[in-house]
């Protein structure tokens, strides 16, 4: 198998695992839509559109959370993982097929959220929709990474906020900046910069990441 064939073949197995099971999208939608409905009445009527937009990214990241914690679930409960590296020849194809699988539950957990948080606060532009996209890679290249070193340790629910958190900070800053700023096209430049460095930081370490 080519690497391709092997990253689409990993992202089809979790999709499909998905599919039967049910554990993670459904979680994150009800996680992402709680979350606004307890934003809409907390926040005060008087509050700025930055407050509004910016309780929507805090939703965004926890959501992407809730599924990078899931991303190896399987694997780990039937410790299949040592099955998965033999199974391909380059090893960061299981980082690319399992961050697009995450990426696939958050884009769709996303397609509700984002009308949801037009009805309760304000309109959704283009600029949001397109820092949205971009901070998606962001969180989906590092966090299966992040996911993949935490998912060896038996306080793994605990590790993984902690280190991915801090990490997540610049999306969140380019995402709200996208979303409110007079020049979208800046912040989302800023996005598709950190994309691109952690994504390739995230592919070339991974294999090591995996084996130790």
């Amino acid at each position: 198998m080519t690497y391709m064939a092997d990253v689409g073949a990993l992202a089809r197995k979790d999709l499909t695992l998905e599919l039967r099971a049910r554990d993670t999208l459904p979680a994150m939608l009800l996680f992402v839509l709680s979350t606004l409905v307890v934003f809409h009445f907390v926040l005060p009527s008087s509050s700025s559109e930055l407050a509004a937009k910016g309780l929507l990214w805090v939703a965004i990241v926890f959501t992407a959370l809730l599924g990078l914690t899931r991303a190896f679930a399987a694997e780990r409960e039937d410790d299949a993982i040592d099955g998965l590296i033999l199974a391909t020849r380059d090893r960061s194809a299981i980082w690319l097929g399992k961050a697009l699988a995450v990426f696939v539950f958050l884009a769709l957990a996303e397609i509700v959220a984002l009308p949801a948080f037009a009805l309760f606060f304000t309109g959704v532009g283009g600029g949001m929709i397109v820092g949205v996209l971009l901070a998606d890679v962001g969180l989906c290249a590092v966090g299966t990474l992040l996911a993949a070193m935490a998912a060896a340790s038996r306080a793994r629910e605990l590790l993984l906020p902690l280190i991915f958190l801090p990490l997540a900070i610049p999306i969140v800053v380019g995402g709200v900046g996208a979303s409110v700023s007079g020049s979208p096209g800046t912040y989302a430049g800023f996005l598709a910069l950190y994309d691109a460095i952690f994504a390739l930081l995230a592919w070339a370490s991974f294999e090591y990441v995996l084996t130790e």
